[in-house]
């Protein structure tokens, strides 16, 4: 059964929350994995995967029927890692490098327009769009602020709730330069449904594209792998139920963050298509929607789950996902590049989902 729903309404499958019995109200793994509706469950490196609304939905039946107390949003410090011989590394901690990888020549022909990369083949123009949102972070917009609020390094207690004053913050972005690279890899088509392992490759092969070749120059660093319409990564639009995820691969490169970013567009209202913006203006929401929930949760937990999560190993947006009236409420952020259509992140200093701070 498909849980997508092209460019229509979004339906919640009774069949599924009728089914929240037995051994489905038995079965935990993983503090991440706990709900087995969720898109995590079996799969470990779906970090701060988003799902899709109708799955959402199913998730949240589930945590009722469970008794959930979903009000505990707080997120602990998982104490860092050393793995690339930065100690107590768990957050982006240092300028904040994001690299867009156009993955596989199934894009087209590559144009330019605005400053920005274009392709043929991108029936909803998200290439620009998502370039345009990078850009734009930084520049006296207040969404990026909820995120300045976390942390890392000796002086933070694994397990803290807040910051000390001698911990490594997360800055504020410089507005224009989040944005580090653009790269097409028309080497080859991409893979119909391209496996972890696979996407995997495909951030190292950036990572060597862009010369970052030492764990130094991947420090405060995530490769986005944009998979082109049609394609399923992972299994995207065929019945994983799930919009996008990141997770971090090691290498002699140090350790790499990167995001598996399918082509949202192909979900519809699934993933996020004019969740804020009604008809055209909506067309792009789902993208900058989704993407906004992985860049978020790769900079205040870079190498899961050893960053900020919950006791049940959800992230920061995670928590706030789908949201649509009252506090937290995703809702359009004004840049100099434009305006997007944004979810809200959780804030532990306010105890709530903040869009702003």
């Amino acid at each position: 059964m498909s849980a997508f729903s092209k460019h229509g309404k979004i339906i919640v499958f009774s069949s599924l929350i009728a089914a929240l019995s037995g051994a489905a109200l038995a079965a935990a793994q993983s503090p991440q994995q706990q709900n087995p509706y969720s898109p995590a469950y079996g799969h470990e490196y779906r970090h701060g995967v988003i799902p899709t609304m109708e799955t959402w939905h199913v998730m949240q039946a589930y945590d009722s029927a469970k008794l959930v107390r979903t009000s505990s949003k707080t997120l602990f410090y998982g104490g860092g890692t050393s793995d690339s011989g930065f100690a107590n590394a768990a957050v982006t901690s240092g300028p904040e490098k994001v690299y867009l990888v156009y993955y596989g020549s199934q894009w087209g022909t590559q144009g330019s327009s605005g400053g920005n990369a274009t392709f043929s083949n991108d029936p909803a123009n998200a290439a620009p769009y998502v370039q345009n949102l990078f850009k734009g972070l930084g520049t006296g917009e207040g969404w990026s602020t909820v995120m300045t609020q976390y942390c890392d390094g000796a002086a933070v207690a694994k397990g803290a709730s807040t910051c000390p004053t001698g911990a490594n913050f997360i800055p504020y972005p410089v507005g224009g330069t989040v944005l580090a690279g653009v790269w097409y890899d028309n080497s080859a088509p991409s893979p119909q449904k391209a496996t972890q392992a696979q996407l995997a490759q495909e951030a190292l092969n950036a990572a060597a594209h862009f010369g970052n070749t030492t764990a130094a120059s991947n420090r405060y660093v995530q490769y986005v792998i944009l998979s082109p319409t049609g394609t399923n990564p992972d299994g995207f639009n065929a019945g994983a139920n799930f919009c996008a995820w990141h997770d971090y691969t090691t290498s002699t490169a140090g350790d790499v963050a990167y995001t598996n970013m399918p082509y949202v567009y192909d979900a519809g209202a699934s993933c996020g298509e004019n969740f804020v913006n009604a008809g055209v203006g909506g067309v792009d929401d789902g993208f900058s929607i989704v993407e906004g929930h992985e860049y978020a949760e790769t900079i205040t937990d870079q190498f899961p789950s050893v960053g900020w999560v919950t006791k049940r190993g959800s992230e920061t947006g995670d928590v706030c996902a789908w949201i649509s009236s009252g506090q937290g409420a995703s809702g359009n952020v004004s840049m100099k590049t434009g305006v997007f259509a944004m979810q809200s992140t959780y804030s532990d200093k306010n105890g709530a989902c903040e869009l702003t701070l």
